[in-house]
């Protein structure tokens, strides 16, 4: 029975399984002999696996050996985390160079400076023990001193101009860096703050002396995006990830959290909640999708509403940031797994 069926499979050539996310990236990058670097995986990552037809066309635009510069330069365009932190390693790396170059340039002036002291001391002792000195050999020494005073000005007025200028670029490469690190923790599509920022915030959280009880997590899972992206194309999904970013933004009070945690994932972080006010929430959520996130559709039996599923964690139940963070998963997985009741929470 075995050898038949065998049979039947190489006769009638067995399917092999769809590639993972992973393996299409791996295939991609070695196509194009592109490096394998973190950066380069999360690049072709939001590509290839985050449906970023944009990104996609500027990395095709490349050719098919692009520099190491180019992908950057692109990772930059696209505020991709792990480029963010390239940037502002290289604006500290400058900031620091500048810095060095002016204390050599201090540190010269102040020898230049110590050096016209030392001649003009020489000159008044020379004038003070020698009262028969000449005249020709007087104005000698005060020309010599004059030429080395404005050599010490010259010098003073280069480098203040170009002190300014270093102070200026520093001042530049503040505000790049402080743009960076802004964007190192803002999802790129829908300008909510991104995982990073969520993962800090829970992390703040536990450092509160007040201690961690009385919040709550609650991670929303969009169902069944992916197909909605298969089906009415990637720029319709982003139209509606962005129309249910400014929702969810909305739906925050000001010591509240809302973050882009996955392509169509959020997680909400509330101050001052108990399970029961957690649950209002959540359901609160869900009805303001169901009813607002409308799209339209060919299909007269498809009425194009969103719905999603949410999973509950309390701050009380967890020791740890990760631990919150774990419970929140479970939740989810558990709503994920049963459509009927799409509001889970841990431990209940």
């Amino acid at each position: 029975m075995q050898n038949a069926t065998r049979n039947a499979m190489q006769h009638e050539g067995a399917r092999p399984a769809p590639l993972t996310d992973t393996q299409k990236i791996a295939q991609h990058m070695a196509r194009l002999s592109i490096a394998g670097l973190p950066r380069n995986y999360e690049l072709l990552y939001e590509a290839v696996a985050g449906h970023n037809a944009a990104l996609a066309s500027d990395i095709a635009a490349l050719g098919s050996h692009p520099q190491q510069a180019k992908l950057d330069a692109l990772g930059l365009q696209y505020r991709l985390v792990s480029h963010c932190g390239l940037a502002a390693e290289a604006a500290g790396s400058e900031a620091g160079k500048l810095l060095r170059e002016a204390a050599e340039r201090l540190a010269d002036g102040v020898r230049q400076k110590h050096a016209f002291l030392r001649a003009a001391e020489a000159l008044l002792e020379s004038i003070s023990g020698n009262g028969d000195q000449s005249l020709a050999a007087f104005m000698s020494e005060m020309e010599f001193l004059a030429a080395s005073l404005t050599s010490v000005l010259s010098s003073e007025a280069g480098l203040e101009v170009k002190l300014l200028a270093d102070a200026e670029r520093i001042e530049m490469l503040e505000r790049g860096m402080s743009a960076v690190q802004s964007a190192s923790v803002t999802d790129a599509l829908t300008g909510l703050p991104n995982r990073i920022a969520l993962t800090k915030a829970i992390g703040e959280l536990y450092e509160l002396k007040e201690g961690v009880a009385g919040s709550a997590l609650i991670m929303v899972d969009i169902d069944d995006f992916k197909q909605l992206n298969a089906k009415y194309g990637v720029q319709a999904g982003n139209k509606l990830m962005k129309k249910l970013a400014d929702l969810f933004r909305k739906s925050i009070k000001k010591n509240d959290h809302v973050s882009r945690t996955e392509g169509d994932e959020f997680g909400f972080l509330f101050a001052n909640v108990g399970m029961r006010e957690a649950l209002a929430i959540a359901e609160r959520l869900r009805h303001s999708v169901e009813d607002n996130m409308v799209f339209a559709t060919s299909d007269k039996g498809d009425p194009g509403r969103l719905t999603i599923s949410l999973g509950i964690a309390l701050s009380s139940d967890a020791a740890t940031p990760a631990q919150l963070e774990a419970n929140a998963r479970v939740a989810l997985l558990a709503a994920q797994s049963n459509r009927r009741q799409p509001v889970q929470a841990f431990g209940r």
